[in-house]
């Protein structure tokens, strides 16, 4: 089978649906027809036949680094779903692209490029999906691959990445949980199928999120090193399970969880799972002297599941350059100062942000993912996805809600501290304001806060003047070819 009649077969006609699936047949009929050409039949190793790439556990190592490699897509996780289309929702710049942007800062999701964002996320996201669902159909064919844990490492894995992506997909295009959680959403995939797949609810789909990542949770928890303790080092199966946190362990997969329980308003069971991970001292703060450094920009140590982008120093230098370029994502000084209350002591207002030049000196540019000269390994290449910080800001948020105070205030302290910021004596009046204004300054750039507004269903979003509740602005139009092929029920 040539290469372009296998990923059109695998990996593409899977996330298509109505007039782009009969493109998609008709590519295939082509290559069937040109397959005689021995050129198409050049099978480079991330594209070979099932038959050749389930047959070896090294076969099954490189499928799951590729749903974790197509993530790294600036039209998801390394751009658009972090800093770029996300953030500019968030109203997290002042600056940024003007021509690619504003409609999105604007909420106009039916203008061209937010037309683009949106059904980049949509295809990249499934397309990893069916890659995870392609690995899952042939792990258990035969175990006896396997050493040691690594069965039940990929296995849990490879399930909690297809949770991962349906969650975002869910918090994309489905209505917040709050709103209405019998509102259809989105499809739930669960195989490599042409099949189109029913359209469920957000109360339907986020119990399959559910069900996926207490799957991964059950087969983590007693084979993930980062639990079980199990000394790995390069001479072991080549180092295969070292940099945990740059794959969805046990940990992450638990504060996934918490992410989610907090989105069904769940709060008892989010904080169960917050605490285990909190508990588990394994993703301490980062350290004033790394980050004084320059070293630790990222936060590398306290992230909980990262991706490793080969290409981020080339691209975080085409989005914030500190020239004031029309490329560039920046703050102004006035608002920086403002999203920090002036504490200009506190750490990430110290050392994550770089003053513009010459005429911009008035910018700040966000320096959380530079990666400085001798910086080393650990700490480069590094786009955190989910952080310990986010955990303690949830054990926070479900305190405040059970009518703790004193350990609402005791949670958002250990954050303070940790950011050199003094204590508090008590809570600000407005609990949920200070919240979503420590989210930006702790996540600012990372893809959460349009997220948490939407969670809260908070009528505005500071900095921007739309009504975002009754303009319906939290939730992404379904791609037209899923509206118009696909019969699907309207998502808002």
């Amino acid at each position: 089978m040539s290469t372009i009649r296998y990923n059109l077969q695998k990996y593409i006609l899977p996330s298509l649906t109505g007039r782009s699936r009969w493109v998609g047949l008709l590519l295939l009929s082509l290559a069937l027809l040109c397959s005689c050409n021995d050129w198409l039949d050049v099978q480079p190793r991330s594209q070979v036949e099932d038959s050749e790439l389930f047959e070896s556990e090294s076969g099954f190592k490189e499928a799951l680094a590729g749903v974790y490699s197509s993530m790294v897509s600036n039209g998801t996780y390394a751009k658009e779903a972090t800093f770029g289309f996300i953030g500019v929702l968030g109203h997290e710049w002042d600056f940024y692209y003007a021509s690619q942007y504003d409609d999105a800062a604007a909420f106009d999701y039916d203008a061209a490029y937010p037309t683009n964002y949106i059904r980049a996320i949509w295809a990249n996201s499934y397309s990893g999906i069916a890659n995870a669902n392609n690995l899952l159909a042939h792990i258990d064919e035969n175990p006896g691959l396997f050493s040691d844990d690594n069965h039940d490492v990929i296995k849990g894995e490879a399930l909690a990445l297809r949770a991962f992506l349906h969650f975002d997909l869910l918090r994309c295009f489905g209505v917040s949980f709050a709103v209405n959680p019998d509102q259809p959403s989105i499809p739930y995939s669960t195989a490599l199928s042409y099949r189109v797949f029913p359209q469920l609810t957000v109360r339907e789909a986020a119990n399959a999120v559910l069900s996926d990542l207490q799957a991964a949770e059950a087969l983590l928890k007693r084979a993930d090193p980062i639990v079980t303790g199990r000394k790995i080092s390069e001479s072991i199966d080549n180092g295969y399970l070292l940099n945990r946190q740059l794959h969805l362990n046990y940990y992450a997969v638990k504060a996934l969880e918490a992410r989610l329980y907090m989105w069904k308003g769940d709060y008892a069971q989010a904080l169960v799972a917050a605490d285990e991970v909190i508990s588990s001292d394994r993703f301490p703060w980062a350290t004033v002297g790394n980050l004084q450094a320059g070293y630790d920009r990222c936060l590398a140590t306290e992230h909980l599941f990262a991706l490793n982008n080969l290409t981020l120093e080339a691209d975080i230098a085409n989005n914030f350059f500190d020239d004031g370029s029309q490329y560039s994502f920046a703050i102004t000084r006035d608002r920086l100062l403002d999203y920090f209350d002036n504490a200009t002591q506190d750490y990430r207002y110290t050392f994550l942000f770089k003053s513009g030049s010459a005429t911009h000196a008035n910018n700040r540019y966000l320096m959380k993912y530079d990666t400085p000269a001798g910086a080393g390994a650990y700490y480069s290449n590094k786009m955190p996805l989910i952080r310990i910080a986010e955990m303690v800001l949830i054990r926070a948020e479900v305190l405040y809600r059970q009518g703790n105070t004193d350990g609402a205030r005791d949670a958002i302290n250990q954050l303070r501290i940790a950011r050199n910021l003094p204590a508090m004596n008590e809570l600000p009046n407005d609990f949920e304001l200070e919240l979503i204004r420590e989210y930006r300054r702790e996540l600012l750039g990372e893809g959460q806060l349009f997220f948490l507004y939407k969670r809260l269903n908070r009528p505005t979003i500071l900095y921007s003047d739309v009504d975002a509740v009754a303009e319906k602005v939290y939730t992404f139009p379904l791609p037209i070819t899923e509206t118009e092929a696909a019969q699907r029920e309207p998502n808002k």
